[in-house]
């Protein structure tokens, strides 16, 4: 039966002797989880685990895009879409997407995150030419105006190879590159950075009935067979960043669960992606119903990710949550330099 180790971060300047760094940055770690299908959690010594989980755990994580995975790196979220859940229609429009870019930037996105295809639940296909025809014009006019690397939330190869083309420096999936059997041939052979995202079903159905056996190991499952299959195609990976989906094909329970136990994802040995900004679990436990009144919730759970070592965070409200990670961390090391 297959063991699963979960870190139990710690921070802070004093630590024990034979504490172990996370990932290679500043949390650290004496203690892991180990986690079975048929048996009850146990923690034990980290020490006391295989010299291969070990690495994979404690091996710094290369620099993706140009973004220092060694601290908290903000993605900013850039929907050019009419219909996304937050914020549809307000960037549809070239020019606004722009501004709002330069916005993202000036409250200290370290990468920007352009979409041109709604996946929120219940949300249907666009058509290829269409998505193009959305996040063309604004990768290239942001991506000349700023020194800032732009991620292209897409499924599709097509897509893709557009935006790359324009501009674009990394591949954000939230189908976990299974969706277009191009677009992973197409990223190996470009050579660029990616992000594999579990999403269980499409956007139209995810929410009607999901279901797991256990939801942090099957979605762990899904994302280690998925980084096996990109590193067989050519993919470093260091260059691949893994999302466990927040809200994807999750009940609240398992939306939960996930964030609870995020450190498992750190046994993959890539650094670890969360987007749950303004989600819906945030407004059901939080009484929130408009998407942007739930910027405190969504504050809350970054800075519980950044505790576990989550390296990139993707918000909508930068400037928010950079503000409440420079005071964490001045708290936790002394650090003054901001988030």
């Amino acid at each position: 039966m297959t063991i699963y180790f979960r870190p139990l971060p710690q921070s802070g300047i004093l630590r024990p002797r034979d504490a172990l760094p996370l990932a290679g940055g500043p949390l650290w770690f004496t203690d892991l989880v180990a986690l079975r299908r048929d048996a009850v959690p146990e923690i034990i010594p980290a020490k006391a685990a295989p010299d291969t989980v070990l690495e994979r755990l404690t091996t710094p994580r290369a620099a993706i895009a140009g973004c220092d995975m060694g601290r908290v790196t903000l993605m900013g979220i850039l929907n050019v879409t009419p219909d996304s859940f937050s914020d549809g229609g307000r960037y549809h429009a070239p020019e606004a997407a722009v501004a709002q870019a330069r916005a993202l930037a000036a409250d200290g996105a370290g990468i920007i995150d352009i979409g041109g295809e709604s996946t929120r639940p219940g949300a249907a296909p666009v058509p290829i030419d269409e998505e193009i025809a959305r996040i063309e014009a604004p990768i290239a006019a942001v991506s000349a105006l700023l020194d800032v690397p732009i991620s292209i939330d897409t499924r599709k190869a097509a897509v893709a190879q557009a935006a790359l083309t324009a501009g674009a420096a990394l591949v954000n999936d939230v189908s976990g590159f299974t969706y277009d059997a191009a677009l992973a041939p197409l990223c190996a052979a470009q050579q660029v950075p990616i992000c594999i995202m579990h999403a269980q079903g499409d956007p139209q159905t995810m929410q009607d009935a999901p279901t797991y056996s256990d939801v942090r190991l099957d979605v762990f499952d899904f994302l280690a067979s998925r980084v096996e299959a990109l590193v067989a195609l050519g993919v470093p990976r260091g260059q691949i960043l893994v999302d466990p989906g927040i809200g994807f094909g999750k009940t609240l329970e398992h939306n939960l669960m996930l964030l609870r136990d995020i450190s498992l994802f750190h046994g993959l040995g890539c650094p670890i992606l969360l987007g749950a900004s303004r989600k819906r679990f945030i407004g059901t436990i939080s009484q929130a119903d408009a998407a942007d009144t739930r910027v405190m919730g969504s504050v809350s759970v970054a800075l519980h990710g950044a505790a576990q070592g989550v390296q990139v965070l993707r918000v909508h409200d930068v400037k928010e949550t950079r503000q409440a990670l420079a005071l964490w961390r001045a708290i936790e090391w002394g650090i003054e330099d901001g988030a």
